[in-house]
């Protein structure tokens, strides 16, 4: 029997197909998760900040952590119990002005934790509570997760430091020449015995006579006032040294809180989605900074309107960098566009915020590249200046004379050693940018961080939603207090952005919460520095008496010693002997306590300079303070061809020689220890 030829040729097709290797079409499969129908990786929509959250939390953690570890590096040697400025003793006269009680009106006066730990021993409770930030936030740089718990710890971590930090924690970038451009009340300002209690300046009594073995005598003289009196404000800082990063980075801190649950530690909380009232608390936050910036420059230096502040402000900035040496000689025309340029971004930029997504997407990564060319030296600049001719070298001095640097070295410079405040202000323009914009960031793979969230986003658009419980309520509730609160906080804020009177760096509130911002609201047109001198001689008057120059870590000193570049650490030492370079050193009692431990070479002093000329023979016989005018050397002139970064000119005594034995009168009406010579 025949069989029908077709019907068993048909599966032969088939059969010869495979052998060739050529496979049929298969049935279709649903996509896998993470891609969508073609099989490519699927893209994060947008409108989530799950991604949002993890980043700020990072960059906020690293902040902390630097702020820590400056303080855990400083903090005993500025206000230990042997510091410059002794915390203790400044406690002790907050809680005297209060009648001698620890009240509730003293701790909201100067809010720390170290009311309630034992004073004899504040060495350690300094270093243990820097210690303690150092670990929680770096254990939230790495894993990026934290809770409530975690960043309110922090929080009340920094802000008790902060708040004993004395003028330590408060010289900000008010004013590049220190002039205000208002007043500021409330905080205990510690300089040359000027005390700020009950918002009001009183001069605390300090006198002594320094003999400068013949060549002269200085009094030092400042007669005290009762409290209830006004006294004489201090001219030139005394409303520019206020808490500048400090504050910020305690009200970008605070807002932290709110962005994790309350005890799960998870980078991706499922029950906690990111508070959009938080985000546009931290927006509400970088449009102050900017706009506060810029209507302060508006308001302020007349150069900041004729176009010529960035022709002084490379030279003249607290403490410049190596690249700042070659910024400064850029042709006229590049400083009139920078000034351009940050007006625009100071002033229009901020307003993007509010105009939709895109244009708030466009307002973070302006921002965010304004404060990193602002942190380092960009391409375009370093060609403009060079010519823009191809490869180029750029002959630049050096501490061993001259070196060769190449425009793409340049670029990895930083330009300004602005501890980490622009590093700190980026933080805020994270939240400009939601999990579609900040996908490529994160790694695609099943199982990592990019793919959850997308799954996630996946179940929303399905419409499944977590079921609503007392702790979603309950947060809710929180998160509508935090923006009520912001709000309420905001109105002298906002008063004083609209006042023609604009204060710059101050708090209306002792928790720092909501504050005014503001840098650089003036600008120096010329570089004073104060150089510490010691001498072996036993007459400080004698002509061949030899004097030697103390090194400090990063200020200017030493005409062939390279600037240094540390952002974001921060010497705060460094910092504000610019400051007193602006004054007189009865404005400064701290620098004359500096010189005090130099004349018995105090190892704890001695530790925040980077040269101490009397190192491994005895302590000097004589301390002077002296007065210089520092220029930048011109590059291929003759100062640069000897390998010199700076020019100075001596403009005069600063304080006038002191010896051991002159400042023990004062040392004991200040309350501080006396140093044993080594």
């Amino acid at each position: 029997m025949r069989s029908d030829g077709p019907a068993m040729a048909a599966p032969e097709d088939p059969l010869r197909k495979r052998k060739a290797g050529v496979v049929g079409p298969a049935p279709e499969s649903p996509p896998g998760p993470g891609r969508d129908p073609a099989g490519c990786p699927a893209r994060l929509r947008a409108g989530t900040f799950w991604l949002t959250r993890i980043m700020l939390l990072k960059a906020l953690a690293f902040v902390y952590f630097v702020a820590f570890l400056v303080a855990f590096h400083q903090n005993k040697q500025l206000i230990g119990d042997t510091g410059l400025l002794p915390c203790r003793v400044y406690l002790r006269s907050v809680q005297q002005h209060f009648r001698g009680q620890v009240s509730w009106e003293t701790v909201s006066y100067a809010p720390t934790v170290l009311w309630l730990l034992d004073w004899s021993h504040m060495d350690f409770n300094l270093d243990a509570l820097a210690l303690l930030g150092l670990g929680i936030s770096s254990f939230i740089l790495v894993s990026g997760c934290a809770n409530m718990v975690l960043m309110a710890a922090l929080w009340v971590l920094y802000m008790s430091l902060v708040n004993v930090g004395q003028i330590w924690s408060e010289a900000a970038l008010g004013s590049m020449e220190g002039e205000s451009h208002g007043n500021t009340d409330g905080g205990i300002s510690a300089a040359c015995g000027l005390d700020r209690l009950g918002g009001k300046l009183r001069a605390m009594k300090c006198c002594a006579t320094f003999d400068s073995g013949g060549g002269g005598t200085a009094l030092l003289q400042v007669l005290g006032s009762g409290p209830g009196e006004e006294s004489p404000t201090r001219g030139s800082t005394e409303d520019s040294v206020r808490e500048g990063w400090e504050s910020q980075l305690l009200e970008t801190g605070f807002l932290g809180i709110f962005l994790c649950p309350l005890w799960t530690l998870s980078p991706l909380p499922r029950g906690t989605p990111t508070s959009r009232i938080v985000l546009w608390g931290y927006r509400w936050l970088i449009f102050r900074i900017m706009l506060g910036a810029g209507l302060i420059k508006i308001r302020g230096d007349q150069c900041w309107r004729d176009l010529t502040c960035m022709d002084f402000h490379y030279e003249t900035q607290p403490v410049p960098n190596p690249v700042a040496y070659f910024l400064h000689h850029s042709p006229w025309w590049f400083h009139r566009f920078e000034t351009l340029s940050n007006h625009f971004l100071e002033l229009v930029v901020p307003f993007f915020v509010f105009l939709g997504r895109q244009m708030c997407i466009l307002h973070g990564a302006l921002q965010i590249l304004f404060q990193r060319i602002r942190c380092s030296a960009s391409f375009a600049s370093i060609f403009l200046f060079l010519g823009v001719r191809g490869p180029v070298c750029c002959a630049a001095p050096d501490d061993g004379g001259w070196r060769d640097l190449s425009p793409p070295q340049m670029v990895l410079i930083i330009s300004g050693n602005l501890s980490f405040l622009n590093w700190l202000t980026i933080v805020p323009s994270l939240a400009c940018f939601d999990d579609a914009t900040l996908g490529f960031l994160f790694p695609s793979g099943p199982g990592c961080l990019k793919d959850q969230v997308l799954r996630m986003q996946e179940e929303e658009a399905r419409g499944a939603r977590a079921p609503r419980t007392h702790g979603s309520v309950a947060r809710h509730t929180v998160n509508l207090a935090l923006g009520v609160l912001v709000a309420w906080l905001s109105v002298p804020v906002v008063l004083n952005l609209l006042s023609p009177r604009q204060v710059m760096n101050s708090s209306f509130n002792p928790l720092r919460i909501v504050n005014t911002y503001g840098a650089f609201g003036s600008i120096t047109k010329e570089r004073t520095e104060v150089i510490l001198q010691g001498t072996a001689s036993p007459n400080a008057s004698a002509p061949d008496a030899k004097w030697e120059d103390y090194e400090f870590k990063c200020k200017p000193g030493d005409l062939k010693r390279r600037p240094c570049l540390i952002s974001p650490y921060h010497h705060r030492l460094d910092w504000l002997m610019w400051f007193a370079a602006f004054q007189t050193y009865e404005h400064n009692e701290w620098i004359i306590h500096l010189a005090g431990k130099l004349l018995a070479n105090d190892a704890q002093a001695l530790s925040l300079l980077a040269l101490n000329p009397f190192a491994g023979r005895a302590p000097p016989r004589w301390v002077r303070g002296e007065h210089y005018r520092y220029k930048f050397s011109r590059p291929g002139g003759t100062h640069a061809a000897e390998g010199k970064w700076w020019i100075r000119k001596r403009l005069g005594p600063y304080f006038p020689p002191l010896s051991f034995q002159d400042l023990k009168g004062y040392f004991r009406s200040r309350e501080w220890p006396y140093p044993k010579p080594e």
